[in-house]
């Protein structure tokens, strides 16, 4: 299951000085006061801003750093909690991000920092030219991808300072993109030492994963639609107008990281507001479930968590099927804010349109807007595991007889040729072949789909506990690393637990030893200090052995 990812600019907000015009902006263009009488968005902006001039020094602030507003969570006690992105001489800081928190009448108590090292640097200047950059990356793209002949291979080079692996230092962040032989898209981003020309990082920037009408999975289901003239649009007026379209099989052209033209998302209309016929020679079927698992992945966000669409701002997304020819992905695309369906090659996968697909993809998109958990090594994991467990969720939410709730990941997707019942399984992630059980100190080697499986693990174990169990009729049998034995507290608590350790403590740079320490702190604002559901989450963890 992949997203693609894009680096966002920076706005100005000066550290270690008065606040900013930009800031002063910001705030008066926030919503009015809740009724409910909470610190407003804008409170809180005002409140972070005057904790950013009192505490630099501790958030390692410097008159050659600035900062952006990236989220802000008020909670219903009035604690706020607001996060930023960091930039060094107006270059980007990958892992300069951070969390200030603070208390119902505003003053400091605390921050969560991606990286507690001093940014500063002798320069700006590479030694290393852009065009090497550059063709290191595609260098790099070619290597993953060995034997295909790519087409239409582009790269853009861009230089930041890197504080997420070791001591701050200039780097290259290069994308390269390209297509591969039948024109499906494929990208990989480079990190590159800029004075050195060392190799720091790479990833692949696809992040792989993989009226009513009938689906393909999940049976008939009521869709929200709006009339146009005589005729039915698949646009749903009550999610933010999320849409569903047709890519008409065709892909991206994505040139210097900038896509010049897009698969088109052409409407799905229809005359009696009674789409799809559950068989995959209808191309509306795909529709239909793309459509409902948009709106279940809405409804899951908004009743259980009160956020309001994926990026919280009430905006909805929309939906690209028949993407590409036998395209065995689905991803979510931050540039575009939508989701793109492939339709498998019919022996491996079939469309890939199933619900905790959905769930999985979209909510890519709720960690580039909230933690952004860079996509390598451990954090990488926990980015691909948060998917993993909201789009669990998002299933079980969902209470479809068709697709009832369950720990496996995909189940409905893959076919006879692909050899296993489903992409991964929570219960016990090494099943797959390649995922790990529990953690160790070589994890974060590991691909991101396959390091994930320790806090996949983490998850059941703490949703259903340890053992031998058969839930909604899938039959489990969890094991632990530490020879405990760990009762659960359910998928509820387990969704909420996660949410706001995402939403509220993780930054890009958490690894598993953070995501115990966010996990915990959630549980203790959500449940308190030394409750069932506290123990419950420092157990699972030590049954996969995160201490």
């Amino acid at each position: 299951m992949s997203r693609i990812r894009h680096i966002r600019g920076s706005s100005l907000v000066a550290a270690g000085a008065a606040v900013t015009t930009a800031t002063l902006l910001a705030a008066a263009l926030a919503p009015a006061a809740n009724a409910d009488s909470r610190p407003t968005r804008a409170t809180a902006l005002e409140n972070a801003a005057s904790a950013l001039v009192a505490h630099a020094t501790n958030l390692g602030l410097t008159s050659a750093q600035n900062t952006s507003v990236r989220d802000v969570v008020v909670d219903k006690d009035g604690t706020q909690h607001v996060r930023y992105d960091r930039t060094y001489r107006q270059l980007p800081v990958l892992g300069g991000d951070f969390v200030v928190h603070l208390a119902p009448n505003g003053t400091y108590r605390s921050a969560n920092r991606a990286t507690a090292k001093a940014i500063s640097l002798p320069g700006v200047t590479p030694a290393l030219s852009a065009p090497k950059a550059a063709g290191l990356a595609v260098t790099a793209l070619r290597a993953a991808h060995p034997g295909q002949a790519l087409k239409k291979l582009t790269a853009k080079p861009r230089l930041v300072v890197d504080a997420l692996h070791g001591t701050p230092r200039l780097a290259w962040r290069t994308d390269a993109v390209a297509q591969d032989s039948l024109g499906n898209p494929v990208a990989r981003t480079l990190l590159t030492d800029a004075l050195s020309g060392a190799r720091i990082d790479a990833w692949d920037n696809i992040e792989t994963a993989t009226g009513d009408g009938t689906s393909l999975y999940s049976g008939t289901v009521p869709l929200e639609t709006t009339l146009s003239g005589s005729t039915y649009q698949l646009k749903d007026p009550t999610r933010g107008n999320t849409y569903t379209g047709d890519a008409a099989n065709k892909t991206d052209l994505c040139i210097f990281g900038i896509c010049i033209s897009r698969a088109p998302a052409t409407l799905f209309t229809d005359t009696d507001n009674h789409w799809g016929t559950g068989a995959t020679s209808d191309r509306s079927s795909a529709a239909v479930d793309a459509q409902y698992g948009t709106n279940e992945t809405w409804d899951y966000y908004k009743n259980v968590h009160g956020r309001n669409g994926i990026a919280g701002d009430g905006k909805g997304s929309y939906n690209r099927v028949h993407y590409g020819n036998n395209y065995n992905n689905a991803f979510w695309d931050d540039s575009c804010f939508c989701m793109t369906y492939g339709d498998g090659d019919g022996s491996t996968f079939g469309p890939l349109v199933a619900l905790d697909v959905a769930g999985h993809e979209m909510s890519h998109g709720v960690t580039s807007k909230t933690a952004a958990l860079t996509y390598s090594g451990e954090s990488g994991g926990l980015n691909e595991a948060t998917s993993d467990i909201f789009g669990t969720m998002v299933e079980w939410y969902a209470n479809n007889s068709s697709d009832a709730g369950d720990y496996l990941i995909g189940e409905k997707i893959v076919r006879s040729g692909f050899g296993k019942p489903a992409l991964r399984f929570m219960d016990k992630p090494s099943k797959d072949g390649n995922s790990a059980d529990c953690w160790s100190s070589s994890v974060g080697n590991l691909d991101v789909h396959y390091s994930s499986g320790v806090a996949n693990h983490f998850a059941y174990l703490l949703s259903e506990g340890s053992g031998a169990k058969t839930v909604n009729g899938v039959s489990y049998d969890s094991p632990t690393c530490n020879g405990s034995t760990v009762s659960g507290i359910g998928h509820d608590k387990v969704g909420k637990i996660w949410y706001r350790a995402l939403t509220v403590y993780m930054t890009s740079s958490t690894k598993y030893a953070g995501a115990r320490t966010a996990t915990l702190n959630a549980a203790k604002d959500l449940y308190g200090a030394g409750s069932t559901e506290y123990n419950a989450v420092a157990a699972a963890w030590s049954a996969v052995s995160v201490a």
